[in-house]
């Protein structure tokens, strides 16, 4: 704590810095001052706490500067030192704001106590002002969570009383603008994991020490107001922030803004937009931050994988591979990513269309079987799906994929072979090719194949062939050409007429009825 000594007389003010010894008792002594305007000069850039002064001096005397001093600094201790001990001056000191009147003749010990007790009075007035502060704090940031999770627009008086707690944050119209941040942040170092509330509570003090700011706690994230100058010169202050506190506390951080807007009456659109922006983290992780006006055109992708995706992709679980599944995966999602028109919303619903292709493959597989066991019911965390999507795809697929090798691994060879037809609907299936597939012998398998299942080869592969069929005419919009070539029929003519004997229908009025 800085003390200053003010004295014209040099043998009092010398005497006084370095006969009591102040460093041991939390001291620092200034160099003293020779008069009252020395030390009103020298005041507002040293800042002292307390100041011993005498009362007569040449110039303005001891309690005229007190006087200016406790105007300006009100907080700051004063402490008469004086040669006259008259109650006339002890009672003007203490009307001037002095708190402690001591004589010159006053022991070393009698000023040391002087000085601590001062301390502990602009000790108790600091501890008792950031109590203060703190509270007002909590109250001014309850008060504008409100606002933002306001499903309307400010009113008027909402508004008058957002800039009385917030003026710093009132902004002038075609100079200056608000933004609305929505940060997240998450640790380098994965050995050590800080608590996120801790994390984003650091990152607002370091952002609130650098920007004309607000920001609190929201939804496991830092919500951001910030004012910002229209014409910047290209200069973004707030982006510098952001990395100056992702440097500083070796994080790493993902920030979105909303809209820019003038007026508090628009902050419900700034809050929304910016939310939305943030909900692109995971399709834009290779990106530092994300703008409103950079994803606000996007129209979406394609909501459904392709038959021929599925096909080629599960082929990959029949075949078992942990690794190229995960290749796989990673493929996907990096052509999702690729995409310059994905959302976030548009690649749930593809993604969540590739989980609910590969458990109805697996039921598939199971029914040409005759598996009866339980199944994997294939249940979707949304939030995991969207946040960690690879770990969420690579867990269900997993799963899909050991599920379809115990099924096979304990059924017959006839088993094997009605699972690999399945799989190969789309192709030119031979009898030979399929007994290859399951190591028998084609007569032989033929024999056995039409014992266990009442019906030969040619017409369970039709039949088959042509249910698949049907499933694709009431549950998809390809073309009947299309359906045709899917499941291995090159002649659409063929295809009719085979179609209409087993169903009684055309593929056309299969359609329209179903």
């Amino acid at each position: 704590m800085k003390v200053l000594i003010v004295d014209d007389e040099v043998i009092i003010r010398t005497g006084l810095s370095t006969v009591i010894n102040w460093k041991d008792s939390g001291f620092t002594v200034l160099e003293p001052a020779a008069s009252a305007e020395e030390a009103l000069l020298r005041i507002p850039n040293e800042r002292p706490e307390i100041i011993f002064t005498d009362i007569r001096m040449t110039g303005k005397s001891g309690l005229e500067m007190v006087h200016e001093v406790k105007r300006e600094y009100p907080d700051m201790e004063m402490i008469i030192i004086s040669g006259f001990d008259e109650f006339a001056y002890a009672q003007q000191a203490l009307r001037e704001g002095v708190s402690d009147y001591l004589l010159k003749t006053s022991r070393p010990d009698e000023i040391i106590q002087a000085a601590l007790r001062a301390k502990q009075r602009l000790e108790q007035r600091r501890h008792k002002d950031e109590q203060g502060r703190a509270k007002e704090t909590v109250v001014n940031r309850s008060f504008l969570r409100q606002l933002f999770a306001s499903a309307s627009s400010p009113n008027e008086q909402t508004v008058t009383e957002l800039w009385n707690r917030y003026p710093g944050l009132l902004v002038d119209k075609g100079k200056q603008q608000l933004q609305i941040w929505v940060i997240s942040a998450k640790d380098e170092d994965t050995k050590e994991v800080r608590n996120p509330d801790m994390l984003h509570t650091a990152i607002g003090e370091i952002l609130a020490g650098l920007l004309p700011c607000e920001w609190l706690s929201w939804n496991q994230c830092l919500l951001l107001i910030v004012k910002i100058e229209v014409d910047n010169k290209g200069w973004d202050l707030v982006e510098w922030a952001i990395r100056k506190a992702e440097e500083a506390l070796c994080c790493q951080i993902f920030a979105a803004c909303g809209r820019n807007i003038e007026d508090a009456y628009q902050l419900r659109e700034a809050i929304e937009t910016a939310v939305e922006a943030s909900s692109y983290g995971w399709l834009l992780s290779h990106e530092r931050s994300v703008r409103y006006e950079d994803i606000e055109e996007r129209k979406g992708l394609r909501m459904v994988s392709t038959i021929e995706e599925e096909t080629t992709f599960f082929s990959l679980l029949r075949a078992g591979s942990t690794d190229g599944l995960r290749v796989a995966i990673r493929n996907i999602l990096e052509r999702i990513k690729q995409d310059d028109q994905a959302t976030p919303s548009s690649v749930q619903t593809y993604i969540h269309s590739w989980l609910i292709a590969g458990y109805r493959w697996l039921e598939r597989a199971a029914s040409s079987i005759g598996y009866s066991n339980l199944l994997p019911h294939g249940e979707v965390d949304k939030v995991e799906l969207a946040e960690r999507p690879e770990q969420t795809l690579m867990v269900h697929f997993e799963s899909m994929m050991k599920q379809y090798s115990l099924m096979v691994s304990g059924t017959s060879p006839v088993q094997r072979a009605l699972a690999y037809i399945h799989d190969h609907l789309d192709q030119s299936l031979s009898l030979s090719q399929v007994a290859r597939h399951v190591h028998m012998n084609p007569n032989y398998f033929s024999e056995v194949f039409k014992r266990d299942t009442g019906q030969n080869y040619i017409e369970f592969v039709t039949q088959a062939k042509l249910r698949k069929a049907m499933v694709m005419l009431s549950e998809t919009p390809a073309k009947i050409s299309e359906v045709a070539n899917r499941i291995g029929y090159e002649d659409i003519k063929y295809f009719n007429r085979l179609f209409k004997k087993f169903t009684g229908q055309t593929p056309s009025e299969y359609r329209e009825k179903g």
